[in-house]
């Protein structure tokens, strides 16, 4: 399905039949914070599939301009910074399917990526990227694609997809397949998250870590998870939310293995926090706080403290209360908050 014109906060551009000249559209897409729920579900069919849930974060994002050269050859793609590799196929993919929407021919263009997301961290830098890079093309072509035709461009382009084409309700996404499984409720509870890094902040080559078959004990765990996540969201229930979250914090363990897990669990409950959430494909981590709990300044000072002097470096304190936010986040930020540090764009290995 496609609607002409400009969707707000989404991708701009001119009406494909506006002028033969070269067209430009830009595009936008979020990041995450990793996951509050990861494993095997079933689907409607009774089929399984691997699914996860992401807890959304405003702030950092990918942006691309897309410039397309009617006349040239389809792939004559070029690709700022270069090593955007599944950027670089999503654009190729995106001009073959807007093309064939639009009625005008392919054509080749200059595809340009900014943003500020880290990379390697399971914040869903790749798909941020894919994401921007797709609406930006669309953009070009003056069209808007639905959530579900973005979803299909950016798993035949990485593989797997984190759900950020999509709005910030609570949805268990099928990464593999790209296709919702079952939209969990309208919100999120409002939370507290402290972010952190393990293992020193080091990319995660998600390709090259251990492959662990769901046997069945796991799939009847994990449809035990949704069914509470799914019950926290219909009522709010933020310490169950939290259970949820480090459940599948755990789960994920058995693969990852992160040395510092044990410590981050032991101070989530020293400072009084309902759980904490993990990238079960990369290194980012938070500790997730009730914002109704007395002394809340109090307990999120004393949880930042606490991961400073293990070594577990803190990043960003943010909330989910707000459910949009402005695509790049201003220069200064509350006294309260630490920016990402720089982190290099690096290639990402994959999703699991």
């Amino acid at each position: 399905m496609t609607r002409p014109g400009r969707a707000p906060g989404t991708v701009t551009g001119p009406r494909p039949d506006s002028d033969p000249n070269p067209a430009r559209g830009t595009g936008h897409a979020p990041c995450h914070h990793g996951e509050l729920l990861q494993g095997v579900f079933l689907d409607a069919a009774g089929r399984r599939c691997a699914g996860l849930v992401t807890l959304p974060m405003a702030g950092p994002g990918s942006r691309a301009e897309f410039v397309r050269r009617p006349g040239t050859p389809p792939r004559a793609l070029t690709v700022v910074p270069a090593d955007r590799t599944k950027a670089a196929a999503a654009a190729a993919l995106a001009v073959e399917e807007c093309a064939r929407r639009s009625g005008l021919p392919p054509c080749g263009g200059e595809l340009r990526l900014g943003g500020d997301i880290p990379v390697g961290l399971g914040m869903g830098s790749s798909t941020s990227d894919v994401i921007a890079t797709v609406r930006a093309v669309a953009a070009a072509y003056g069209l808007h694609l639905a959530p579900e035709t973005v979803a299909g461009l950016a798993v035949r382009a990485e593989r797997a997809s984190d759900p950020l084409m999509l709005d910030a309700r609570p949805v268990l996404f099928a990464q593999r397949e790209g296709r919702v499984l079952e939209v969990l409720g309208p919100a999120l509870p409002h939370l507290v998250v402290v972010g952190c890094t393990l293992g020193g902040g080091a990319p995660v080559d998600t390709l090259a870590l251990p492959v662990r078959e769901a046997t069945d004990a796991d799939l009847r765990a994990f449809e035990r998870l949704r069914a509470l996540l799914r019950r926290a969201l219909a009522t709010g229930d933020v310490a169950l939310l939290g259970k949820v979250a480090t459940a599948s914090a755990r789960q994920g363990q058995q693969v990852l293995r992160h040395p510092e897990f044990d410590s981050l669990i032991a101070t989530a409950r020293r400072t009084g926090a309902v759980g904490v959430q993990i990238a079960h494909s990369g290194a980012v981590a938070g500790v997730l706080f009730d914002p109704t709990a007395a002394g809340l300044h109090h307990r999120v000072r004393g949880c930042r403290r606490a991961l400073d002097d293990q070594g577990i470096p803190t990043t960003r304190t943010f909330t989910t209360h707000t459910p949009t936010a402005p695509p790049f986040p201003p220069a200064t930020t509350p006294k309260e908050f630490t920016p990402w540090t720089s982190t290099s764009r690096r290639r990402s290995a994959g999703r699991t």
